[in-house]
């Protein structure tokens, strides 16, 4: 399992509109592709319009060429790529503990 973590950045006037946005996203779009397990997405309380957004995937090139090469990832990112005040960071984790 990989976990893909992407730090977003919002204009902060859109963070309502990005909320209900990502979350259709997430479900229409994301929740569809190969591989794909499980997401979480994080509103931060210490700066309005950052959030983190999670997602399980059952390897690294399930979202890497799987999803991110595919026609549902253009699909994914113009819905949500308007709200962007800059690209995510994104970076992929292997779990070490869990509880």
């Amino acid at each position: 399992m990989t976990i893909e973590i992407a730090d977003i950045k919002v204009r902060p006037e859109a963070r309502d509109a990005f909320c209900e946005t990502i979350a259709r996203a997430a479900r229409t779009v994301l929740a569809k592709a190969g591989g794909y397990r499980r997401h979480q997405i994080l509103a931060c309380h210490e700066t309005p319009g950052r959030f983190v957004l999670i997602v399980e995937w059952d390897s690294l090139e399930a979202h890497t060429v799987g999803f991110r090469q595919s026609p549902a990832f253009a699909e994914w990112r113009a819905m949500i790529g308007p709200f962007f005040e800059r690209a995510p960071h994104v970076e992929h984790f292997n779990p070490v503990a869990d509880s």
